[in-house]
């Protein structure tokens, strides 16, 4: 079992996070292990990684990917909102680098049996990990359209939130919304025909991305990782996290900034983004953004 999910921004990410020799870094989104193998293969397995995922999918491939550095590699499963409880646990008081990549890999995106893309008919699902109980089609089957289209508003920035929501609520009374391609349907109803066509991103990426944000509250769990990440970095260490879109990317520019020149020194003075070659290769890199700061 291999992975095709290409790791973004490699390159800035060693520059940034600059991982060497001898030292202990946390991935805490290890996906498939893309990051984590880059690093390994870098300093020729001589440090030590902590690889932390919520999908044991994905942790299934990481180990089959980085099977060669099992020395090295510790995979755990877990939420990195969890960080402090899960490198006590891991008997590790202090690292020298910690990583995020807050996007949805190839894994998930590709498997129409997990819910996340409006391009594949499946099981409208969306949980990061399927040992929670809550998916998105609780969501959509039991919430008040006000709920809905606060979220839809919220989390997905969309302008037609309150006309999505009350769609919604009508269909579901109509006829059960439970596949991705169900509510990929009530969307277009909802959504006026000249507004979808004139769009640059497909007219449900926002619905989409409000429901997975929310299912697997990831605002709240970037929130919480990062605040104590940093009293986890060694002296000279550093925090480095890409994120895709302005609300992940709003709350690591806002921690940063409140730490700055109290224990933080911010090294991305302005946002990284990839090249136009990576984008031009791996076209789901082009929203990405990185920032990373240096403790102490």
């Amino acid at each position: 079992m291999t992975s095709s999910h290409i790791p973004v921004m490699v390159q800035e990410v060693l520059s940034w996070l600059h991982p060497e020799e001898g030292n202990i870094y946390v991935d805490c989104t290890v996906g498939g292990g893309g990051h984590s193998k880059v690093i390994l293969e870098k300093l020729k397995g001589k440090v030590k990684i902590l690889g932390i995922d919520r999908d044991e999918e994905a942790l299934k491939i990481a180990r089959a990917e980085l099977k060669s550095y099992a020395g090295q590699i510790s995979l755990r499963k877990g939420n990195f909102r969890d960080l402090s409880v899960i490198l006590a646990e891991e008997g590790i008081e202090k690292v020298d680098g910690v990583l995020y990549d807050l996007g949805l890999s190839t894994i998930q995106l590709d498997n129409p049996g997990r819910g996340f893309s409006f391009r594949y008919d499946g099981p409208l699902d969306m949980r990061m990990d399927r040992g929670e109980f809550l998916t998105a089609a609780h969501l959509v089957k039991q919430l008040s359209a006000g709920e809905l289209g606060d979220i839809f508003f919220r989390l997905g920035q969309e302008r037609w939130a309150k006309r999505v929501a009350e769609f919604l609520v009508r269909e579901r009374r109509i006829h059960p919304i439970e596949t991705t391609s169900d509510l990929v349907r009530v969307i277009e109803k909802a959504i006026p025909a000249g507004v979808r066509t004139k769009g640059k991103i497909h007219f449900a990426t926002r619905i989409f991305q409000a429901l997975r944000i929310q299912v697997n509250q990831e605002l709240e769990n970037i929130r919480e990782s990062l605040s104590a990440s940093f009293n986890l970095v060694r002296r000279k260490g550093r925090i480095c996290v890409i994120s895709y879109h302005s609300l992940e990317d709003r709350i690591v520019k806002e921690e940063f900034k409140k730490r700055s020149g109290r224990g933080i020194r911010i090294l991305t003075k302005k946002v990284v983004k990839p090249s136009q070659e990576e984008i031009r290769k791996n076209p789901r890199a082009r929203s990405a953004k990185l920032r990373s700061a240096e403790v102490g």
